[in-house]
């Protein structure tokens, strides 16, 4: 095993403008998940902290002939006095699972009310309503026109997450949503806090949803063999940076946070989590689906990340990192961690051997688990890891959970189509 990392110095305050105006420092004062490992965080990091696999074989027909038919699915949703289950049926999947998410992190927020205008919701997805589309296509092909809804355009729309946060909460100001594939709420969250320090938001509400398990995606992940296809094993089947790798498992589901200037935080006497104090974005330019073998993309918005914060590599003292279970992906990481932080430089895991690849919200369910690792100085296993494939370099956590000493904490999320987006997290 290589050597713990020790960070060198506590972290710094954030970089400020060269305009000389410190820089409002953004605080996360509410936390929200509807996830295949619970629907409360301390549910969600009771079992990614125990490395517990959530991926089930999936029992939908349609799949009997298909190559995939595995993924970490949600159930047992949580009822809501503030969505009727008359209004949540008519919702798609993901735009349920974004509203409970969103409406969790508001009330653990101390359910802030800003002046009118003054808020924001900004919400990463990939695809919008998939089980609604694939569900109106079939009656389209089976039974004609005059079957299809007249609801579908709305309800599968990838702004109807939004849409709803902000009818929910009577909300007035701008409710955006941002489409990076997977890096799409990572990004939510970074022009979260840019409106902040922009001070055209007093509170945002940002995050990332994600329903995408229906025979038809899976049907197509499966054929571009990006997929793994350990049916007969599904608990088993997501293994970051393992030798023994196939492909991802499909995630769904939604996490949400709310996030305030800290002095705005403080006037009202809330208890913020933690400080999102750096955001960094790049394209690879390269190619639709593989990363640059050498990772200068993802090297990119790592470094930008921590500019922003105001840190250096030896601030950090955990990354979550991408980790998908692909061969091409996971080598890509490895090489820009490497050239980042050194050879095993720092402790890394990968939240997705417990829940599994979340697409559009995987940054933001990710971003939960580097934060209580962050604060509980605990990282947690990744789940199905037995042994590192050689070369990677990696000081990847398996088998128990690792002690940390204080420090932040990285989260990579890295796109189809060459986006990659990094968060840094600091503690209070």
């Amino acid at each position: 095993m290589a050597p713990q990392h020790q960070p060198q110095h506590q972290p710094q305050h954030p970089a400020q403008p060269q305009h000389g105006r410190r820089r409002d420092e953004i605080a996360i004062t509410g936390i929200g998940v509807i996830s295949p490992a619970g629907h409360t965080v301390t549910d969600f990091w009771h079992t990614v902290s125990a490395g517990r696999s959530t991926a089930t074989a999936l029992r939908d027909p349609e799949l009997a002939r298909h190559k995939v038919r595995l993924g970490c699915r949600v159930t047992g949703l949580p009822e809501s006095a503030d969505l009727p289950a008359k209004d949540a049926r008519r919702l798609d999947p993901f735009a349920h699972y974004a509203t409970l998410a969103a409406l969790a992190a508001h009330t653990d927020a101390g359910a802030p009310a800003p002046e009118a205008g003054r808020s924001a919701i900004v919400v990463g997805n990939a695809v919008g309503g998939r089980t609604t589309s694939d569900r109106e296509s079939a009656l389209y092909t089976g039974h004609g026109p005059l079957r299809v809804s007249p609801l579908m355009p709305l309800v599968t729309m990838p702004n109807a997450a939004a849409a709803q946060i902000a009818m929910r909460l009577s909300w007035s100001g701008p409710a955006l949503t941002v489409a990076t594939t997977c890096a799409s709420s990572a990004d939510a969250l970074g022009h979260a806090a840019l409106l902040l320090q922009s001070h055209r938001a007093d509170v945002v509400i940002a995050g990332g949803c994600e329903a995408t398990l229906t025979p038809v995606t899976l049907a197509a992940f499966g054929n571009l063999g990006a997929h793994s296809q350990r049916n007969d094993d599904p608990a088993r089947a997501s293994r970051p940076f393992d030798t023994e790798r196939d492909g991802f498992v499909m995630g769904e589901g939604a996490a949400f946070f709310v996030l305030e200037r800290l002095t705005d935080a403080r006037a009202r006497g809330a208890r913020p989590h933690a400080l999102l104090a750096g955001y960094g974005s790049s394209a690879d330019a390269y190619h639709l689906s593989n990363p640059r073998p050498d990772g200068a993309g993802a090297v990119a918005a790592m470094r930008a990340a921590l500019r922003d914060a105001g840190l250096t590599p030896a601030d950090i003292a955990h990354v979550n990192a991408h980790g998908t279970s692909t061969v091409h992906n996971d080598r890509a990481e490895a090489a820009a961690l490497r050239t980042v932080f050194g050879p095993h430089g720092v402790p890394v895991t990968s939240t997705k051997g417990a829940v599994g690849h979340l697409i559009g919200a995987a940054g933001a369910v990710e971003l939960i688990a580097a934060l209580k690792a962050m604060n509980t100085r605990l990282v947690p296993p990744t789940a199905n890891h037995e042994n590192t494939e050689e070369g990677l370099d990696l000081d990847v956590v398996h088998t128990a959970p690792r002690p940390i000493p204080a420090g932040a904490a990285l989260s990579n999320s890295f796109g189809f189509g060459g986006h990659n987006s990094t968060l840094v997290v600091t503690p209070l």
